[in-house]
């Protein structure tokens, strides 16, 4: 009966273990930097647009709905409240840009008169196109 003797460590498997090199972690960071780089410009430029075709939308339905409103009634809405109190509106819309609904800018039908004959953003600042957003 012979006796085999294993060696406890090879020193060949000292040096083998499973790594990653300095050269590879550096490539991994390089491609997370240019991602980086060229995708949160394009998130915040998105972001601007949704909000921006978001506000078109709520400014278009609300002033069809005032139309709608004054051709059944003869008469102009007193505040944009009546379009949901009338059932016209199930909600007043947030403004994209500032979050709150109280932020709508009304203009009355004539000078004096308490109506709301269109309405516009209560946000500051202008759009792509240069035109500000309490003009839209």
């Amino acid at each position: 009966m012979t006796v085999q003797v294993v060696p406890l460590r090879n020193k060949k498997n000292i040096f083998t273990k499973k790594a990653f090199t300095l050269i590879e972690i550096s490539i991994v960071l390089a491609i997370i930097g240019i991602l980086y780089v060229t995708v949160v410009p394009m998130y915040g430029e998105t972001v601007l647009r949704a909000k921006e075709a978001a506000l078109k939308e709520d400014l278009y339905v609300m002033r069809k709905l005032l139309d709608q409103y004054y051709k059944d009634r003869q008469k102009w809405p007193s505040n944009l409240s009546e379009l949901v109190n009338q059932g016209y509106l199930r909600n007043i819309p947030p403004d994209p840009f500032t979050g709150k609904n109280e932020t709508w800018k009304t203009k009355p039908s004539e000078d004096g008169l308490s109506d709301v004959y269109d309405v516009f953003s209560g946000a500051q600042g202008a759009g792509k196109d240069g035109k500000a957003y309490s003009s839209w």
